[in-house]
């Protein structure tokens, strides 16, 4: 199941378990649709916001265990499978929709404060819903996966730099603009600039330290749990590494991952220990 632009979710790859599987894709689709919702197409906010008020009214009928309309069948009934098997939690599934109402309302972020509570609720639920899967719910570990998949949506944000500010998209938090003298039409425009890439270095460096804070949960997790996460830990370090080897010019070029960073990849899973 390739994850093509919902970004932050493990793929349910060789390394998920087989009796995982079904329940991870049942979870991505309901995610994507609401994503989907949320960002592609021509409707108007006002209709977005209104199409996530009728997908949220299946939401509560599939966890209590009642047929969905018709119109999300293929998202809800198996979704409700699965909720029923693995006792799913709902407060993460109605988070996920909190936060794509608010990528609907694009509001800008005020402070670091501010984008971290986002995250908490468009990122974190998806660490905690598979955590769930793998019967992993202590304290230690929750936080350490949020901490990754916070970490995770961050690094999404300042490598998308160069595309979300002609899309009218903004996540750098104003404090950190303000604090680096990054004017908001720089941003708006993709500009490149010294101050602009001294801005990016720093939001770098606070995805990273969130990054290094979770870690020492892949190392933890058994099996090919773990090894799936090494893999998703090991990406997004991979890309704040690219980041800083362009000079953090990332408002000028999106990095990307290829084939020939399969090699890296796979080295720093493997010692990802000596992160821990």
């Amino acid at each position: 199941m390739p994850v093509d632009h919902y970004e932050n979710f493990p793929v349910a790859s060789v390394l998920c378990p087989p009796a995982l599987r079904p329940a991870v894709v049942a979870i991505y689709h309901f995610a994507r649709t609401a994503d989907d919702i949320a960002d592609e197409g021509a409707a108007v906010p006002a209709e977005r916001l209104a199409e996530l008020r009728a997908y949220r009214a299946d939401l509560r009928l599939a966890l209590a265990g009642q047929p969905a309309g018709p119109r999300w069948q293929r998202v809800f009934v198996p979704l409700a499978q699965r909720v029923a098997q693995f006792r799913l939690p709902a407060n993460p599934l109605h988070d996920l929709l909190d936060a794509f109402e608010q990528d609907v309302r694009n509001p800008p972020y005020a402070d670091r404060s501010g984008l971290l509570d986002y995250c908490r609720r468009s990122a974190n639920p998806i660490g905690r819903l598979l955590l769930h899967l793998y019967g992993i719910q202590d304290a230690r570990s929750l936080q350490q996966s949020d901490a990754i998949c916070t970490a995770l949506q961050l690094i999404n944000f300042w490598q998308d730099l160069s595309v979300d500010g002609p899309r009218g998209r903004c996540y750098v938090p104003e404090t950190d603009r303000v604090a680096h003298g990054v004017p908001a039409d720089d941003l708006a425009a993709a500009r490149d600039s010294t101050a602009g890439r001294v801005l990016v270095a720093a939001l770098c460096d606070w995805a990273r330290s969130l990054m290094l804070q979770g870690a020492p949960l892949a190392t933890r997790v058994p099996g090919r749990a773990g090894w799936e996460l090494r893999g998703v830990v090991a990406g997004g370090l991979r890309i704040l590494q690219k980041i800083e080897r362009m000079d953090h010019a990332a408002l000028a070029h999106r990095p990307t991952l290829s084939a020939t960073d399969l090699p890296w990849l796979v080295w720093r899973a493997a010692t990802l220990k000596h992160l821990a």
